[in-house]
């Protein structure tokens, strides 16, 4: 298994600069791993650091609440797309799931979709709000929208991932879709286990720290 094919590094906060930016990038090209994850606003200088690389420029949409218009979340993400993202993760409107009006989530969604083409869209359901039927809607509402993951959380809500949520989304989208966990994610046994629970990929700004604890766990063998 290659571990660090799973791991997409992410730096999300808000009071990141541009030197945390670099250091990810360096760290992302160094472990060769799926993607390397920043805001909007520094798509452009991440795509550019990793440029010929085998690592993605991955950008958070509509991120961190998921409460953006439909044209804000379709602009943010030509936009990044334009500026060299490849991997767009957009957050589901929330409180549209839990009004029940999957008619506008599955618009948004499938706009956010049309717009990133030809590149895949993760969704990032936010599962620590929701009860286990509304993810399973949720799931099978991106599903239906044409995204490519759907991914449990931001990491800045009340909760992370779950390997019981992970388990959940596997068995509703089935094998022809991705599962993403991320938040909360901090050391190798917890990515291990999302992973062998249904995971495709895993979101964590411990990409690092997982992979010594990887690396260390094979020497050990």
């Amino acid at each position: 298994m290659e571990f660090n094919r799973y791991i997409d590094h992410t730096i999300l906060k808000p009071e990141a600069t541009e030197a945390d930016v670099r250091r990810l990038c360096a760290e992302a090209r160094k472990y060769h791993f799926a993607t390397a994850f920043v805001n909007p606003c520094w798509v452009e200088l991440a795509a550019s650091l990793l440029k010929g690389s085998d690592v993605k420029t991955g950008v958070a949409i509509g991120f961190p609440l998921g409460a953006h218009t439909t044209a804000s979340k379709v602009f943010q993400t030509r936009e990044a797309i334009a500026l060299g993202a490849q991997e767009p993760d957009m957050v589901i409107n929330i409180g549209w799931v839990k009004s029940g009006n999957w008619e506008s989530v599955t618009k948004d969604i499938a706009a956010v979709v049309e717009a990133a083409k030809p590149h895949g869209v993760k969704v990032i359901l936010e599962t620590c709000l929701l009860s286990n039927e509304e993810k399973v809607r949720a799931a099978l509402t991106a599903k239906e929208a044409g995204a490519a993951f759907a991914k449990t959380s931001t990491g800045f809500s009340t909760g992370g991932a779950t390997t019981e949520d992970v388990k959940l989304l596997r068995r509703t989208v089935g094998d022809e879709m991705g599962v993403k966990a991320s938040g909360g994610i901090r050391d190798f046994a917890t990515a291990k286990a999302m992973i062998d629970a249904g995971a495709n990929r895993v979101g964590t700004s411990a990409g690092v720290k997982i992979m010594k604890d990887y690396l260390a766990s094979l020497k050990q063998e």
